[in-house]
């Protein structure tokens, strides 16, 4: 492990932009910095993404480093503490991944298609997605009434994923150009 000393020097040359020198300090700093992180925001993805943040910092103000007024690991352990902190302040929106299970809540609304198809359009629209061709409208339906990603219709359909992309956008020109202004 480095000393107080090494990583003060260190960081003087990271202050002139010395990548190696950089590369030494996130090496040799990189591990306590992301357990401080760890600890204050408790997810590893934000986690990752603020040391990130915090070393882009210490690139930028290793010349503000000043040894006889704090360690070097003391130092940077107070831009890494502030800048989860800061993270943690901040009003961040509600991820569906952070609450998996209302994925699976059925719901009682209507669907998209449903809507659509209640309304004076209907007869129009189904007119024209029966001029596409069974996949191709299996996957318009799939794709913008019920959710699926391209991924999951590339999965689906065994194509590529530019492949999907580029089949949704002919079949939505077809039916754009079939519904008329």
């Amino acid at each position: 492990m480095a000393s107080a000393e090494d990583i003060s020097a260190l960081l003087q040359r990271v202050a002139e932009r010395d990548r190696a020198a950089f590369a030494e300090v996130y090496r040799a700093t990189s591990p306590k910095l992301y357990g401080i992180i760890l600890r204050i925001l408790r997810r590893r993805d934000i986690a990752d993404e603020v040391l990130q943040e915090v070393y882009v910092k210490i690139w930028e103000r290793a010349g503000d480093f000043r040894a006889e007024m704090a360690s070097p690991i003391s130092w940077m352990a107070a831009i890494a503490r502030n800048r989860a902190l800061d993270e943690l302040r901040r009003k961040a929106p509600v991820s569906i991944e952070d609450h998996p299970e209302v994925q699976d809540m059925p719901s009682d609304d209507e669907t998209g298609l449903a809507s659509v198809l209640r309304g004076e359009d209907a007869r129009r629209l189904a007119d024209c997605l029966a001029r596409l061709e069974p996949s191709r409208r299996e996957m318009v339906i799939l794709a913008y009434c019920d959710g699926s990603s391209r991924d999951e219709l590339a999965a689906k359909y065994d194509q590529p994923v530019n492949t999907i992309k580029t089949w949704l956008r002919r079949s939505l020109a077809q039916l754009r150009d079939c519904l008329g202004p």
